[in-house]
């Protein structure tokens, strides 16, 4: 199989962007009408003036994110910043987000390192992923690989999934902590349930090597899979490979040429130009002229 050591460093350490944040956001608010939604927005206005600090946040992030008015990181800042006043992790968050990217606020990784470890204190499980991220890289603080680990694990432990995936690299590489494979694949498998396809496929990769888990490449199959039907470009490539000998699924190479192809479709530059022609002329259904597994292949890549 194809998995290996030019592929799993994709998913090194990923810094947590805010977009996690506006999923949570976007669950807590029901789709309404125009009309609504002005008035959902002068109602959240007249309360964040008022003092809520949750309505604050909300509205700092409408802002952020352009939800019922103009994007405007200004703004954003402004009631990230009441929010942060009254104590609220949420705005903590948004604040030290603002702060580490340099959006309405100059960019200050110290002033983020402090509002990420106020809203840390309070359990704000994405401020402890990406506070973790900034120990780790040694932005805004002396670089911690061990106050890394101790966040991403605080983190994790509440299911946040990047956390999940950034403690498993952190394990699989043994920094800021003895190097622990089967840790490794005990925190990328509770990322892969979540539906994380980096780390379904650097999964996948430990079940077909035998790392940290015993070889199973039935296991390896059903996780690639998983990555592969979400477009993930190298677990396409890699379950190509494994139609292609027939490791964990049966020996079909009409699906390899598929996989292979929606692989290079994706822009998975490790595919090779000649993968297509040698799969198709070693097909049982190949003949001269037009290949029935040509069309067949391509039958299937249009209907995907």
């Amino acid at each position: 199989m194809k998995m290996n050591s030019s592929l799993f460093p994709g998913t090194l350490v990923i810094v947590l962007l805010f977009c996690s944040s506006a999923e949570m956001a976007r669950s807590q608010v029901k789709p309404v009408g125009e009309s609504a939604e002005v008035a959902e927005l002068d109602a959240l206005k007249h309360e964040a003036e008022g003092g809520n600090p949750e309505a604050a946040y909300k509205l700092g992030f409408r802002y952020l994110r352009g939800r019922g008015v103009s994007p405007d990181f200004n703004e954003a800042a402004r009631w990230f910043k009441l929010a942060a006043a009254a104590g609220s992790a949420d705005g903590e968050f948004g604040l030290g987000f603002l702060y580490e990217q340099g959006k309405g606020v100059p960019r200050d990784y110290r002033q983020a390192i402090a509002y990420y470890i106020a809203a840390a204190k309070q359990g704000h499980a994405n401020a402890e992923n990406n506070l973790a991220s900034m120990y780790q890289r040694g932005q805004g603080v002396r670089r911690d690989p061990a106050s890394a680990m101790r966040w991403y694990r605080a983190s994790a432990e509440q299911g946040n999934l990047t956390a999940e995936c950034n403690l498993a690299s952190l394990y699989f590489r043994g920094i800021g902590v003895a190097q622990n494979y089967s840790q490794a694949a005990t925190w990328f498998r509770a990322a892969a349930k979540q539906g994380y396809a980096p780390a379904q496929e650097n999964l996948a990769w430990m079940f077909y090597t035998g790392t940290g888990v015993d070889v199973d490449f039935s296991e390896a199959a059903k996780w690639v899979r998983a990555a592969a039907e979400q477009g993930f470009a190298r677990a396409e490539l890699d379950l190509a490979y494994l139609y292609e000998q027939g490791k964990g699924v049966p020996l079909d190479y009409v699906s390899a040429y598929v996989w292979y192809k929606s692989a290079a479709d994706h822009g998975e530059s490790a595919l090779t130009a000649g993968n297509d022609a040698q799969l198709l002329r070693r097909s049982p259904h190949h003949s001269s002229g037009s290949p029935p597994a040509i069309g067949y292949a391509q039958g299937a890549i249009q209907s995907a």
